[in-house]
């Protein structure tokens, strides 16, 4: 009710339902107002340990490249699925998508070897800003919207298979535009991604053709002030092309 009288929306029009929750809770934090109660609800998400989930484990090391395909997950049980498998072997957890996001399934004929979560993209990260051109905070502000974060990239891990990876980005960058415009009626002109270099090294984007721009400050928003109490990550971005032949706009 508070988005409607305000008019808060997202670029697609959807209400700031998360953003407003989240300003209620600092203001109750700060003392300007008391919240009744969380109410508790019949259905309400199940974590997503508790998930039933029934994947065939057998390695894979062979695969025709024509019986790779991405889904893309809109349908409780295709989440649930999702859910579950990123919950079990990726090793953040499934985290918490808010906000303009898409998630997908990747399969090899009917078997699930993959899976990928894109979302907010982060709101401050000045190498990303420089290389898209966005040259103060304002303009990041208006257009962040046009930036989507591979949050969460899964190859499930009894799957061997080489260069499976860069393939399944390559794929899914080829039709992320498009979903994304069917979804938020809007497109994107850059995704990004953040490497923790302790574990990884950035591998499979850089076989996929991103663009390493350096490491991040690992600076991460603690209550109102930004704290070094995060892990530093490699910074990977790729500008992509939209869907139509109409260039996407970007607000100065």
């Amino acid at each position: 009710h508070l988005c409607e009288v305000w008019n808060w929306r997202q670029p697609s029009g959807s209400l700031k339902e998360y953003p407003c929750r989240d300003l209620l809770l600092r203001l109750e934090e700060w003392g300007h107002l008391q919240l009744p109660k969380p109410q508790k609800r019949n259905g309400q998400k199940k974590k997503a340990k508790d998930l039933p989930l029934t994947v065939c484990e057998e390695p894979f090391e062979n695969y025709d490249p024509s019986q790779l395909s991405i889904k893309l997950v809109d349908t409780p049980q295709d989440r649930m699925v999702w859910r579950a498998l990123v919950d079990r072997y990726h090793y953040l957890g499934e985290g918490v998508m808010c906000g303009e996001h898409l998630l997908y399934l990747v399969y090899v004929n009917d078997r699930v070897v993959a899976a990928l979560g894109w979302g907010s993209a982060s709101l401050r990260n000045p190498k990303r800003d420089s290389y898209l051109g966005w040259s103060d905070f304002t303009i990041t502000k208006n257009n962040l919207h046009l930036v989507t974060n591979n949050l969460r990239f899964l190859i499930l891990p009894w799957i061997k298979i080489k260069n499976l990876g860069s393939r399944i980005l390559s794929l899914n960058i080829k039709r992320l535009n498009a979903d994304w415009m069917n979804r938020y009626h809007h497109e994107l002109i850059c995704v990004e991604t953040y490497v923790d270099t302790t574990l990884y090294h950035g591998t499979v984007y850089k076989a996929a053709n991103w663009h390493y721009l350096g490491l991040s400050a690992g600076r991460g928003k603690q209550g109102n002030n930004y704290v070094n109490n995060k892990t530093i990550k490699a910074i990977y971005v790729l500008k992509i092309k939209a869907a139509g032949k109409r260039q996407v706009k970007v607000q100065a």
